[in-house]
């Protein structure tokens, strides 16, 4: 197992799914964490903080309350629902976009320059299969997280010389209470579905993604800056 001991690490949406599944592995590697969301968890076992990461003003109070970080995950987002264009409102697009890219950059601008400041850090933004081609969600998300990998480039060429690394994850089908529509509604059909379209045959587990989180935070992946890693069971290269 990799040591973080010593670092601080910041995991928003860290309630359920991949954020508590990554909040749960650096915590158990030595880290001390902390987690960011709406929800409260009754004994989460790592410090939580209740904050609207969308919420300009709600960002600047948490980075002031908690100062430097070693390590940010920018991981709460929400699914759409694979709506098209003729059932996305206006007021649905700019929700979702709210949740799953502005917080992105909220926390981002928030805590980077604590991190400058001390010429290290590593940020590690939660894309998705959709944001590397359509089909894996609506219009809203797919449009959402392939704006993330473009705001994950960016970023990492902008701050390489700054000592900071930025990569981003795309994560398939993984088995997520924000996926459990796919398994309960018409006998869960689409969830048996999309496990068989996956090459690997299987739907993940949120521990699995933490996995990668953990090996791309450490100084063995070092030298990845910029890159935006599937773990999708085979799906973007079909």
């Amino acid at each position: 197992m990799i040591d973080f001991s010593g670092k601080r690490v910041l995991v928003t949406g860290a309630a359920s799914g991949i954020g508590l599944a990554q909040a749960r592995a650096f915590q158990k590697a030595g880290a001390e964490v902390i987690g960011v969301d709406l929800q409260d968890l009754a004994e989460p076992g790592f410090q939580l903080e209740l904050c609207d990461v969308s919420d300009e003003g709600a960002v600047q109070r948490l980075s002031e309350k908690l100062g430097r970080v070693d390590i940010l995950l920018n991981t709460a987002g929400v699914l759409d629902d694979y709506s098209d264009m003729s059932s996305t409102s206006f007021a649905y697009w700019k929700k979702i976009l709210e949740t799953n890219l502005n917080s992105v950059f909220l926390m981002t601008q928030a805590f980077l320059p604590l991190m400058k400041a001390e010429k290290s850090g590593v940020i590690i933004n939660m894309a998705s299969v959709a944001g590397l081609v359509a089909g894996g969600g609506g219009l809203a998300y797919t449009a959402s997280k392939h704006a993330i990998v473009g705001f994950t480039k960016q970023l990492a060429l902008d701050e390489a010389k700054s000592g900071i690394q930025v990569l981003a994850i795309a994560p398939g089908a993984i088995d997520t209470p924000m996926n459990a529509k796919d398994f309960l509604e018409n006998d869960g059909e689409m969830a048996k579905w999309v496990a068989r379209e996956t090459p690997a045959g299987r739907w993940a587990k949120p521990e699995e993604v933490a996995e990668l989180s953990l090996f791309l935070a450490s100084p063995a992946a070092s030298y990845m800056s910029g890159a935006v890693v599937p773990i999708d069971g085979g799906w973007t290269i079909k």
